[in-house]
Formats: structure tokens, sequence, C-alpha cells
């Protein structure tokens, strides 16, 4: 495990020779989705950066190096990406419900990262959790939940 993560940092940082990230990684896929809402207002401000480092160290239990890392492989993937399908296809097929939901939680939290929640955060949300099978009841639920937070950021299914 610990060699496989090195392995990844170093061909992040261009040490080793540059291999693409497997697709099928849902945490790449959920980072891309959080850098995508991140990103959809055309403003990527300070305390929004600091919210998804903070996400994805804690979410993943990484250390903020491998979290970095991963934020700028996502960054990339994201970029490259015609539609949301292509990181939703991996996390729907990867995690279980709980899982699904948990996605749909982190992606709230990012887009109350600002204060508030902009029309096209709202959008990008609602297909996300459609595209996952997240129920309207449960993405509302999520929503409140994530408004209601005071922002120490929870721990998720897959560790943290």
């Amino acid at each position: 495990m610990l060699d496989a993560l090195r392995a990844f940092l170093d061909e992040v940082s261009g040490a080793a020779r540059p291999r693409p990230l497997e697709a099928a990684d849902y945490r790449l896929a959920a980072v891309a989705l959080l850098v995508h809402l991140a990103t959809i207002d055309g403003e990527f401000d300070a305390g929004e950066r600091a919210l998804l480092q903070s996400l994805v160290e804690t979410r993943f239990g990484l250390d903020p190096a491998a979290a970095r890392a991963l934020i700028e492989a996502a960054a990339e993937s994201e970029r490259e990406a015609v539609d949301l399908y292509r990181f939703t296809q991996v996390l729907k097929r990867l995690l279980d419900e709980d899982g699904r939901r948990a996605v749909i939680g982190m992606l709230w939290e990012m887009a109350y990262a600002d204060g508030e929640v902009h029309e096209f955060e709202e959008n990008v949300i609602w297909r996300v959790a459609e595209l996952l099978g997240v129920s309207t009841r449960d993405r509302v639920t999520l929503r409140q939940a994530a408004k209601d937070v005071d922002k120490p950021v929870r721990s998720g299914p897959w560790g943290g």
C-alpha cells in the first residue's frame, strides 16, 4: 500500500515515468467532481481551495501532500472530461448507496464553501445525484445538513 502511494506521488511529481491514473479510481472521480463544482461559478477562492484540501485529506485519510497530488490529478482529469458521466459511472459502480450519498454531501459542503450556492452549483449537484441514483429526498436532506454545518469536515464511509 505504501509503495503504491509512493509510486502515485512519484508519478504526479514527475519523478517517475508518467503513466495515466486509473480511470476507475473512485477517489479521483469524486475529487474531479469536487473540482468541477468548485470552479463552475468562475471563482475558486482561497476558502474553497482550503475546504477542498480539507475534504480530500479527511474523507480519504490522506496527508496534505498526497491530497494535493490527488487534487492536481483530478483537476487534470476534469479538464479533459467531456461530461460528468465519466466520473459518476465509476462512483456508481464502485460505491454503495451510503458512499454515493457521501459524495453528494461533499459536493454540498463544497457548494457552501463561499457561503452561498450558485445556481450552476445546484444544477451540477442535481445532475450528479441523478446519475448516482441518489434520491431527491436524500439530496435535499444532505443539502440542509451541509448548510447547517459549522465547517469542520465530517469523516465519510471510506475513512477519515
